[in-house]
Parts: structure tokens; C-alpha cells; sequence
């Protein structure tokens, strides 16, 4: 009796060929795979008395969730479940990255005035972020992205920046208006008094500076207890 036997452990290539991940996304299409059977392509292997199928699952578990997952950097994931390497951490790093920068290579097309757009656009790259982190979106006359730029880092509560810093590649791109955006590590996006107080000085520098400041959105995670996982100060009427 082999060990996957006594372990009761289905061999991949013992299955059906039409349950198999690869001949299925074949026979279906890409949609027609759990989250498993596509993480699964990927790892392309599983370990002994656990196929590959069993070790998609126990990955995305212990990641917690598929959004979770593709958040990790390939160290974190071979941190997360023991058994994945190095060669499958970095297949599957690359492949959420590829699917990370698809979305926003489509989202940079789209007008940045509404605080979802600028949500889905910023926060797959700043949920992974265990500090503060400041950037200014540069908007074209059709309120159109011409660049992200960072602006500052602080900590895990805290970030300081100066409206000079904030302008300075807005004038130097020409830009006719600005979206600042920072993301709270917590994933609360509630505003601190000092996010509060940034907003007040950079409103007044984009008036004196003819610059138009769009919004201001902070970046939280969904599952807070708010109704969105993002604040728009825009949204709640307190931008001039």
C-alpha cells in the first residue's frame, strides 16, 4: 500500500481527466475552477500524502482568505504553509502581481473623481502596507491619470507631509488637479484629527495654487464595521 493510499490521499493523475484543474479550465474555461483548482495550476505539485488539489486548499487557509493571499510577497507565502518552496512561492507572487497590475492598467483609463475608482485602483498595493503611506494621484483637464506618485511614509498611525511635497510633481507634470490618498494599516478609515488637519492645509495650498484637489481618500481594508472600506472626504462634504 503506497503512503497516499494509506493516507486516503487521491493522486491527481488517478482522477477523472475532466476533474483534473488543467484539463478542466481546457474543457470549460478559466471561470468553470474553484479558487483551489486555479491555485493549483500554479503550484503544479503536492507534497508526499498530499496532492496538489489538498495543497491549494491548505494554503489558501492558511492565508485566511484569496485576497489575503495574493497580498503576500513570495517569503510570506512560503512562511504561511509549510511545504511550499520557493520555486511555487514565487509562481504565485508573480501571478497575483500580473493580476494586481492588469487591474490597474485598466482602472488608469478611467476619470479618478470617484473615491471607488481610486479605491480599487490603490488598495491592492496599499493593504499590504504596515505603515502609513502618503501618495498624490496627478489628474490630466479630463480628470484622467497622468502619474501616482509617493509622497511620504510614517508609522504604523501616522504620517507627516508637507503641501510642497504634495505639489511639487503636480506643477512639475503640469497636472490640473490631484486625488491624495493614504491608507490606515489598521483598516479603519476613519480620519485621524491630523488626517483631518492635512486636508485643511493641502485645500488651501491647491486654492492659492489653482490646483484642484479632487478628494481625499483613505485607504481601509473591508470587514472594519463600516459600510465601505474606504473614507472620502469629498463624499462627507468637507472639501470646499
Amino acid at each position: 500500500m503506497s503512503e497516499d493510499e494509506a493516507t486516503g490521499t487521491i493522486r491527481l493523475k488517478d482522477m477523472a481527466e475532466e476533474a483534473r484543474p488543467r484539463e478542466k479550465m481546457l474543457q470549460k474555461g478559466r471561470a468553470a475552477l474553484s479558487d483551489e483548482e486555479l491555485i493549483a495550476i500554479f503550484l503544479r505539485t503536492g507534497l508526499r500524502g498530499c496532492n496538489v488539489l489538498e495543497l491549494a486548499a491548505r494554503l489558501k487557509r492558511s492565508a485566511g482568505s484569496l485576497v489575503a493571499l495574493g497580498r503576500m510577497e513570495a517569503s510570506e507565502i512560503m512562511q504561511c504553509c509549510k511545504g511550499i518552496g520557493a520555486a511555487k512561492a514565487a509562481t504565485l507572487a508573480a501571478v497575483f502581481e500580473l493580476g494586481h497590475r492588469a487591474v490597474a492598467e485598466e482602472l488608469q483609463r478611467e476619470v479618478m473623481t470617484e473615491p471607488a475608482t481610486v479605491y480599487r485602483y490603490l488598495s491592492p498595493e496599499m493593504l499590504s502596507y504596515t505603515q502609513e503611506v502618503l501618495v498624490v494621484l496627478l489628474l490630466d483637464a479630463k480628470r484622467r491619470l497622468i502619474r501616482k506618485c509617493e509622497v511620504a511614509k510614517g508609522t504604523a498611525g501616522m504620517v507627516v507631509s508637507h503641501p510642497r511635497d504634495i505639489f511639487r510633481e503636480a506643477i512639475n507634470c503640469n497636472a490640473h488637479a490631484i486625488v491624495l490618498a493614504h491608507n490606515h494599516p489598521s483598516g479603519d478609515p476613519t480620519p485621524s484629527r491630523a488626517d483631518k488637519e492635512l486636508t485643511r492645509v493641502v485645500t488651501d495650498a491647491a486654492e492659492l495654487l489653482h490646483i484642484r484637489f479632487i478628494d481625499h481618500v483613505i485607504i481601509g481594508a473591508p470587514g472594519n464595521g463600516c459600510s465601505v472600506p474606504y473614507y472620502s472626504f469629498a463624499s462627507h462634504g468637507l472639501l470646499s
